[in-house]
């Protein structure tokens, strides 16, 4: 039986490595993929302004904030938290701040279809994996916490 165990834990320290040569790619992935969500929808926001402000005055019931100041924090950091996570910096801030605009934006509809429910959760997952593991060795933060240290 020990004979197995061994042959079983020395497979797995190598899939251990392995998984770790890959933990920076599937970081930039999960930052990509989630600000490329969240920027496209600013950008829906942008080229329908006048429907936007109509949304967060009669649909989104965007908790502690009145509709206007809503509508401005909601856009701008829906284009700039996104931008910061592409580049990897200031990570920690952007998917902090990414994280609870997913939950606002869950908690602001009356009604959400599961199957938006559920993008909203691999959405969420995707950040917390950010917030929990960083950026990866693939950002500005890794490069500028190298320059730092020197």
């Amino acid at each position: 039986m020990k004979i197995i165990l061994r042959g079983y834990f020395s497979i797995a320290d190598a899939l251990d490595k392995l998984f770790g040569f890959l933990k920076p790619v599937v970081l930039l992935g999960a930052r990509l993929y989630v600000a490329w969500v969240f920027f496209a929808s600013g950008l829906t926001k942008l080229r329908d302004w006048e429907s936007t402000l109509f949304l967060f005055e009669e649909e989104y019931a965007v908790p502690f904030l009145s509709p206007e100041v809503a509508v401005y924090l909601g856009t701008g950091g829906e284009l700039l938290l996104p931008v910061l996570l592409v580049l990897g910096l200031f990570t920690s801030f952007a998917s902090i701040g990414l994280f609870i605009f997913n939950i606002v934006a869950v908690l602001s509809l009356e009604f959400i279809a599961p199957a938006a429910f559920t993008q909203h959760m691999v959405w969420g997952l995707l950040i917390a994996l950010v917030m929990v593991w960083g950026p990866g060795k693939i950002s500005a933060d890794a490069l500028l916490k190298k320059s730092i240290a020197r």
